[in-house]
């Protein structure tokens, strides 16, 4: 799908729509922005100024859920250090290995993670995960396409 690139994704009207016809059910934003998605969405978002239920980092908020689990989590971290200390105002995102093996305690069986970045599988096999659709966003010009990937879960 051709589109611009936009520091907050899910601005991007295209992204935006193939994110909300393919969320299911119960949806965690890890990483939410300003853009608020026509899902049943508990938002998180480390900036205390973004439209968020938690403003924690995602890291601290995985380790510490108590809540009903989630059929859908979203994860569209900023995918550099660069960008995390821009989005974040000098605060470094949680490292991302820890993250994805805290994912699978907050997911009910056969529930997915959408993942945007530069990689097509994220949370593997080894994490009981299987890849099932993969979307393409090409920027245009000499910018990164961005890689959607839907992987669920299966314990």
């Amino acid at each position: 799908m051709r589109c611009p690139l936009h520091r907050y994704t899910f601005s991007v009207k295209p992204v935006r729509q193939w994110v909300e016809k393919r969320c299911e059910g119960r949806v965690l934003n890890l990483f939410a922005g300003p853009t608020l998605l026509d899902v049943d969405e508990v938002r998180n978002d480390l900036d205390p100024v973004m439209p968020a239920d938690y403003h924690l980092d995602a890291l601290e908020l995985l380790r510490n859920w108590s809540g009903e689990m989630f059929n859908t989590i979203l994860l569209d971290p900023p995918y550099a250090i660069r960008k995390s200390m821009e989005l974040y105002k000098g605060n470094i995102c949680s490292p991302f290995r820890q993250l994805k093996d805290e994912i699978p305690r907050c997911l009910s069986p056969g529930a997915i993670v959408i993942t945007f970045g530069y990689h097509s599988i994220v949370m593997g096999a080894g994490r009981k995960f299987s890849l099932e659709r993969i979307a393409l966003f090409s920027h245009g010009g000499a910018i990164h396409d961005t890689i959607a990937s839907i992987e669920r879960f299966n314990p």
